[in-house]
């Protein structure tokens, strides 16, 4: 046998060598979520309500967006809650209607939909707020008017692919800020 055959015979030892190998779970990067507090956002002409502190407020520049739309920023969360404004003029239903609408259309990846009424007769606030399970691109969508002047529709969407594993405790940390700015949410006549 000559070295060439050895040193063959010897590579082919270590590498037939059983190594067992245990398959990791998949992780999830840590978040470390800001402490909850608050400042009133009056930039707008109709509304106003409190953001948090760790959020910006963006005006929406894509085409078609309309006077008084705006987006809620959480670079940190690496969120988005996009807001757009209507006039109500006698056309509250077709706001409702269409917001509805937006909301079944993600129905193909939807796991389920829940919607949750805000009724506030004190304040004149009044609403929905839509649940929006399994792997679907918007987690949380809302509308909240005062049913005469104001109607605002708001949908929240993560700059990732969705992925309802990893993205539910940041869902559910956005959504209490997202009832919190309901729930301040004030009119400007």
């Amino acid at each position: 046998m000559t070295i060439h055959h050895t040193i063959l015979i010897l590579l082919f030892v270590l590498i037939s060598c059983d190594r067992s190998y245990t398959p990791k779970p998949a992780g999830y990067v840590r978040i470390d979520y800001p402490e909850k507090t608050y400042r009133l956002y009056t930039g707008s002409e109709f509304f106003q309500f409190e953001i948090p502190d760790y959020a910006r407020v963006e005006t929406d520049s894509n085409p078609g967006a309309e006077q008084g739309w705006i987006n809620v920023v959480i670079p940190g969360l690496n969120g988005k809650i996009y807001l757009s404004y209507k006039p109500v003029d006698n056309n509250l239903d077709d706001y409702i209607t269409d917001s509805r609408t937006l909301v079944y259309k993600h129905t193909v990846k939807a796991e389920g939909i829940e919607e949750s009424p805000f009724i506030d007769r004190e304040e004149g606030r009044f609403g929905m707020v839509y649940d929006l399970k399994g792997n679907v691109a918007s987690a949380v969508q809302f509308f909240i008017t005062d049913s005469t002047h104001h109607f605002l529709r708001g949908s929240l969407y993560f700059n990732c692919r969705p992925n309802r594993d990893s993205l539910n405790p940041v869902i559910d940390f956005l959504r209490e800020d997202i009832i919190h700015m309901i729930e301040t949410t004030e009119w400007k006549y």
